[in-house]
């Protein structure tokens, strides 16, 4: 379904884009691509862009090598010179995407890219019943450390208690949108954690579905349970302020 005044994509042009992004993932670049390569079939015509957020692990070099040893064509790989941020690196992809609808992934093989065809056929599911929606693949049963788990769950149940966002894993990674719903929000490091309950501040609908979760493949995280709260609480103030400040109207007419 094409909104009205929207240009239709070229003959060819990507339906959906695969945004991953990395930061000293060499070790689980190749297993994560070979799963991706083994879903395309199942997909529609889909391009897969990965971010290199100033890794410094040779990461970029890997994800080049990767390319030309699966073949895979549709894999574009972005490099930034220094670290930005998840969210940072989520819009540089985005940005650059040439398809209409993102589905997202973490690179440490803990995320199935299998369950993106459920995710995607929700999305377009919901987009023919009306507004396209934004899908969260909830992690059910997480395979991370206890103390990652406890935290997880305590700033899970602080954003719907402040949020209402009516989602029970908002910082979930694997997630399917619109491209431009995604970029009509306010941007901010931080964001990723939020698009439930921004989107819903401009009228995207929200469709939850869980997924299987992963043990990490290897490395480790790049967050400390620590950081991610005292981070996490203030940018959930500044996303209370957003929504609070936020107008819109119901419909615009030209006359």
């Amino acid at each position: 379904m094409t909104p009205a005044g929207a240009k239709s994509a070229p003959a060819g042009a990507p339906v959906l884009s695969i945004v991953i992004t990395v930061l000293n993932e060499r070790e689980n670049i190749l297993p994560v691509c070979r799963e991706l390569a083994s879903v395309l079939p199942g997909l529609p015509a889909c391009e897969i862009i990965f971010v290199d957020d100033g890794s410094t692990d040779g990461s970029a070099e890997e994800l080049q090598r990767v390319r030309q040893s699966l073949g895979l064509k549709s894999l574009r790989i972005l490099i930034h010179d220094h670290r930005c941020g998840k969210s940072g690196a989520l819009r540089t992809a985005i940005r650059a995407a040439s398809g209409r609808w993102i589905a997202t992934l973490d690179g440490d093989g803990q995320d199935d890219p299998a369950e993106i065809v459920q995710l995607l056929a929700l999305a377009l599911s919901g987009e023919k019943s009306g507004r396209a929606p934004l899908v969260v693949g909830t992690r059910m049963k997480r395979r991370d450390t206890l103390s990652r788990r406890l935290a997880t769950r305590f700033a899970n149940g602080l954003r719907q208690r402040l949020l209402d966002d009516g989602c029970p894993d908002t910082g979930a990674p694997m997630k399917v949108f619109l491209r431009q719903d995604f970029l009509d929000l306010p941007q901010f490091e931080g964001l990723h954690r939020f698009l439930p309950a921004l989107m819903r501040t401009y009228g995207v609908p929200l469709l939850c579905k869980s997924v299987r979760h992963r043990v990490r493949l290897h490395g480790h995280s790049k967050y400390t349970n620590f950081g991610r709260a005292i981070v996490g609480i203030r940018d959930m103030l500044g996303v209370i302020w957003l929504r609070n400040r936020t107008r819109l109207p119901g419909s615009v007419r030209e006359c």
